[in-house]
């Protein structure tokens, strides 16, 4: 963090404060307008500054690994199967947005993205605009229809579209 990013009005915005390990006495001064988060000691050890306290809390925060977060949803998964609402589902299918009609062009346009997104490993309408000099619209579209086809992820703001099928093994 560095002061001039974090000014003395945002801090007066944020009533309470975390602070994990950081490099410097300066940059724990910025979040915490004290020395102390440069001693901590990592893996979650954490300094905790309430709104009505003028003294901070040392604390340890929970570290949960991706490995334990795969090992606990793959036991719970295995407690016993997903139940559905039938209804629920009806509901769900019943707004679900009609498949675009598809032309030739458009078709022609998909398997050049397609090409584009197994090269780059990645897809993102503003790679796609890039790449074929496209507008933004059209760019989105095929996106959309791509999404549709079940071979991208949907929209997560500005990140990347997660690749849902193996594109390699598609060729």
């Amino acid at each position: 963090p560095r002061a001039d990013v974090i000014t003395g009005v945002i801090k007066a915005n944020i009533p309470s404060r975390i602070a994990f390990q950081v490099a410097s006495k300066i940059d724990s001064r910025v979040i915490l307008d004290e020395n102390g988060a440069d001693r901590l000691l990592g893996q979650g050890d954490m300094l905790y500054l309430p709104p009505s306290a003028s003294r901070l809390i040392r604390a340890q925060g929970v570290l949960v690994t991706d490995d334990e977060i795969r090992r606990l949803v793959e036991f719970v998964s295995a407690q016993s199967p997903p139940a559905f609402d039938p209804e629920m589902q009806e509901k769900l299918q019943s707004v679900a947005p009609p498949e675009e009609e598809v032309t030739e062009e458009d078709e022609e346009l998909v398997e050049k993205c397609l090409e584009i997104i197994r090269q780059e490993k990645r897809a993102s309408t503003s790679l796609l605009q890039r790449r074929l000099r496209l507008g933004y619209t059209r760019a989105a579209r095929i996106v959309d229809i791509l999404e549709q086809r079940g071979i991208l992820g949907p929209g997560e703001g500005a990140k990347p579209r997660e690749i849902l099928v193996d594109l390699d093994a598609a060729v």
